[in-house]
């Protein structure tokens, strides 16, 4: 049987099983699946790793806390590095974290993709929410290192593309402790100028030096400003949580600045060339106005009174000369279909004349017989022959004519002729 001064207590076992555990197990990496983890309020993290056989309850104090780039989740492979400690009321001992590295891969690589996913999930980087970039920027604001090598670029490529802008600068720290959080600062000051465009960026560098541009805190200020944001961090292969939330990504500082200014350049050439397409515009619609002008003039011209009149004399004349040709036409087809008419016509004439003249001459010989001034003289008579007076030399023998005076007619037959 044991003396009783070999005998422990429970303290005392504690104890020395806590000096024996933390000074064998110091500086000890352990890989293993988190089968639990607990956020304190009070800044620190309980978590518990296992393999297919144990569990092993570990802690992170809150010192450590702010150094984890990702966070914890269940089922996560992690790599945890530290020391066995031992809770000697409770005669527990666990595992006191330094630093948690993911299995196989990069803690900061990890923290990219669960933020990436985070933020996607809320919406973060839809295009629906994206906001247009202004074609002619009055007002561009920059949040970027006020000693950078990027602004001076920046300012150096404004001056020379586009002139008339004014640049204000929100001078914050780009890289290091804390800067995440002056970085989002800035973009809120910025925000509250109301340019019409802001440039969050700085020049090139380690993934631990642009790693504030992956912080959740600069997204939610990109994501919550008014003014539309490019992130233009590093170079054009370096991809970081602010582009994905900015409105547009820009591959460097340089580059940014380069695409939301334009080309004075090229604005004179358009200019000039909006200028020329003026000027033929303008030509064209003088042509056509002046071509409309000479129609109209022509119509004026046509629809006066002056012209109808003329129109109306030159048809009048026309009619005219229509007509007498047409009654020319009938005249002569009518003088040819008359002409037979009008010969038998002066047949008849000539034929009633010719009878009337007979008639007369009988009436002018009855006349002249009855009239006493042209009675015959005392032994002489007319001789009628055939009721005409005819020479007696006229008749011959055998013949019988009228003798007669005036008053006595006497038959006679020429007997003889000498």
């Amino acid at each position: 049987m044991d003396s009783v001064d070999s005998i422990m207590s429970v303290s005392s076992l504690n104890e020395k099983i806590k000096s024996l555990l933390e000074a064998h197990f110091y500086r000890i990496s352990v890989e293993g699946e988190i089968s639990s983890v607990t956020y304190h309020n009070s800044g620190h993290i309980y978590f518990s790793i296992k393999d297919d056989k144990s569990t092993l309850k570990c802690v992170m104090w809150r010192s450590n806390t702010s150094r984890l780039k990702f966070r914890l989740e269940r089922g996560e492979h992690i790599v945890v590095s530290g020391n066995i400690g031992v809770y000697t009321p409770r005669g527990e001992y666990q595992m006191i974290a330094v630093s948690i590295e993911p299995y196989g891969k990069g803690a900061l690589a990890l923290a990219f993709e669960q933020l990436k996913k985070k933020l996607s999930a809320k919406g973060y980087f839809d295009t629906s929410t994206k906001k247009s970039i202004p074609k002619f920027p009055k007002t561009i604001a920059i949040v970027t290192a006020h000693g950078g090598a990027a602004l001076q670029d920046m300012l150096n490529i404004a001056s020379r593309r586009w002139p008339l802008v004014e640049i204000v600068v929100f001078d914050t720290a780009v890289q290091g402790e804390g800067a995440a959080n002056e970085i989002a600062d800035a973009i809120k000051r910025a925000d509250r100028y109301k340019s019409d465009v802001m440039i969050v960026g700085r020049g090139g560098g380690s993934v631990e030096d642009l790693w504030a541009f992956n912080e959740e805190v600069v997204a939610d200020a990109i994501f919550e400003a008014s003014t539309p944001v490019v992130s233009a961090v590093g170079h054009e292969v370096d991809t970081l949580i602010s582009d994905f939330v900015a409105d547009l990504r820009a591959p460097t500082p340089s580059a940014a600045m380069e695409m939301i200014l334009p080309e004075s350049n090229e604005i004179l050439y358009a200019i000039d060339e909006i200028f020329d397409s003026y000027n033929r515009r303008i030509r064209d619609i003088i042509h056509f106005k002046s071509e409309k002008l000479k129609a109209l003039e022509i119509s004026l011209k046509n629809n006066s009174v002056e012209n109808r009149l003329r129109l109306l004399y030159e048809s009048f004349n026309s009619i005219k000369e229509k007509m007498d040709e047409t009654m020319k036409y009938k005249i002569i087809r009518l003088e040819s279909e008359t002409e037979p008419l009008k010969e038998r016509f002066k047949d008849s004439v000539y034929r009633v004349i010719r009878q009337k003249e007979d008639r007369l001459k009988t009436l002018k010989n009855a006349l002249e017989m009855t009239n006493p001034s042209n009675k015959l003289k005392e032994g002489w008579g007319e001789i009628i022959k055939n009721g005409k007076r005819v020479p007696l030399a006229s008749i011959s023998i055998g013949e019988e004519f009228d003798i007669n005076d005036g008053n006595t007619i006497i038959k006679a037959k020429v007997l003889d002729k000498k």
